[in-house]
């Protein structure tokens, strides 16, 4: 329990797990098989660090293996646990099989604060992490990838390939052992931007389809919508940029760790950015009032609300007061468990994290495929499909010179039609087209079944008989 009465994390993913099961048809040993959590790695570890041996404590967490290689990041802060990276686990497990991609479910995490030490020093921490787990196989290009998560980035991953290749000299695939790597070190366009891309593809789905929208009580499209975010880290970030310079919403709040910037007719999400880099806080924005405490403004009235940090911060305690019609789970574990029954005795509509999140392990898979490929999306076929267009506009423009018609292309569309698609192109087009497929696979269980009122219920169906189905095909 981490508060009265409220469930931890884990319990939590089980219980709406269990909610899931309930409706559907599957043997008592198979519905174990799924849910439980198939190994733990837990390791201690000493790095000679200020004149001393540190000692860290590191988990890798194995779900299910029902495809392989496993996958799921690595997050590095003080709370990391071993039930947490469980309950993590299991959430990439049912995640990767809603958007498809080819792997089970993993995760990792070192019980750590990266902000007290430097930067050389979390080198020898991350090598010596990374070493412990390398000559496990829990971090192998077939057989578990890990990615960045909370408190871990490019730089760090950089590191944990770079130490695998040191290990594994005659490994030809050892790019592909980890994901989220610099563009430079064998990663990939759209990265570092994906899971808030996912996030804003998601919303947009949503709002492709009216009676999705009526049962959380709006209308129209994104424009205009009022948007509070919890968490201006990576994934909160870009989901709030690009849903306001691209899609017309107002940031009416930012919510971080040491207060919140409030603003009724939208904050600049880029300026507030900028200021928090520059000055290692949002305290004194000047353009926005300032709240010392910004835990009451997930309950201020707004269109939508996305929790981007951390799990539990929409609790039994709080869930009754929350105003927002529709939430979107860009964090992993928001809404307890708890909380999520209230909300939907509200009516409130949840988009899951398992699927609203989902942006980063897509463009991870994309990754993993590019360097087992060794070679960039679009090298190959950039050039071809300018040439084509090319030609097209050519003969167009001919024509209507030989006719005396005097037609001709506007400039903009010229440019636009006249590129081809380079590989972050490539990387939002298929990103679009997973999150597209996978709220259609979800919205078909919500709208056909009548025991099914609400996604997350959907989300875990679909999930879970994806990975039943891989299971069954092994003979389990």
């Amino acid at each position: 329990m981490t508060r009265d009465g409220e469930l931890s994390f884990r319990d939590s993913v089980d219980l709406m797990f269990n909610r899931a099961v309930r409706l559907m048809d599957l043997s008592p040993g198979l519905e174990q098989k799924i849910r439980v959590c198939n190994s733990t790695y837990t390791v201690r570890f000493g790095v000679r660090l200020r004149g001393k041996i540190e000692t860290f404590t590191g988990y890798r967490s194995v779900h299910s293996e029902h495809m392989e290689p496993v996958k799921g990041g690595i997050r590095y802060a003080l709370s990391v646990n071993q039930n947490e990276v469980e309950a993590l686990a299991a959430l990439m497990t049912y995640k990767c099989a809603l958007v498809e991609t080819p792997f089970g479910g993993s995760k990792g995490g070192l019980c750590i604060d990266p902000r007290a030490w430097d930067e050389h020093e979390l080198e020898l921490i991350t090598r010596r992490f990374a070493y412990e787990l390398i000559k496990r196989d829990l971090i192998h290009p077939a057989q578990n990838v890990p990615a960045p998560d909370m408190g871990t980035g490019e730089r760090e991953m950089a590191w944990i390939a770079d130490q695998y290749k040191r290990m594994n000299t005659t490994d030809i695939n050892g790019n592909a052992c980890v994901t989220g790597k610099p563009p430079h070190a064998g990663g990939i366009q759209g990265r570092v931007e994906a899971t808030g891309r996912g996030v804003q593809y998601a919303l947009q789905e949503f709002f492709r389809h009216p009676e999705d929208t009526a049962r959380a009580g709006l209308s129209g499209s994104l424009d205009g919508k009022r948007v509070i975010v919890q968490g201006l880290g990576n994934v909160g970030y870009h989901a709030a940029k690009f849903l306001s310079e691209e899609d017309g919403c107002l940031i009416t709040a930012i919510i971080e760790r040491d207060g919140a910037l409030q603003c009724d007719t939208g904050l600049n999400v880029e300026d507030v950015r900028q200021w928090m880099v520059k000055q290692g806080t949002i305290k004194g924005y000047p353009s926005a009032a300032f709240v010392d405490d910004g835990t009451p403004l997930l309950e201020a009235a707004c269109d939508i609300l996305i929790p981007a940090a951390m799990e539990g911060v929409i609790h039994k305690d709080n869930a009754a007061r929350i105003q927002a019609p529709l939430i979107v789970e860009a964090a992993n574990g928001p809404v307890t468990f708890g909380a999520d029954e209230i909300l939907r005795e509200k009516g409130v509509v949840i988009i899951p994290d398992m699927y609203a999140n989902a942006g980063g392990v897509t463009v991870s898979y994309f990754e993993w495929v590019k360097n087992l490929s060794h070679i960039r999306f679009g090298r190959m076929q950039r050039r071809a499909e300018e040439g084509r267009s090319r030609i097209l506009v050519e003969e167009l423009e001919r024509l209507s010179a030989d006719q005396g018609l005097g037609w001709t292309l506007s400039p903009d569309f010229k440019e636009k039609f006249l590129t081809g698609s380079d590989e972050l192109a490539l990387v939002r087009s298929g990103l679009d087209d997973t999150m597209r497929t996978a709220y259609q696979a979800m919205r078909k269980v919500w709208h056909e079944r009548d025991d099914v009122d609400d996604l997350r219920t959907a989300a875990y169906i679909v999930s879970i008989s994806r990975v039943a189905t891989a299971y069954r095909s092994k003979a389990l």
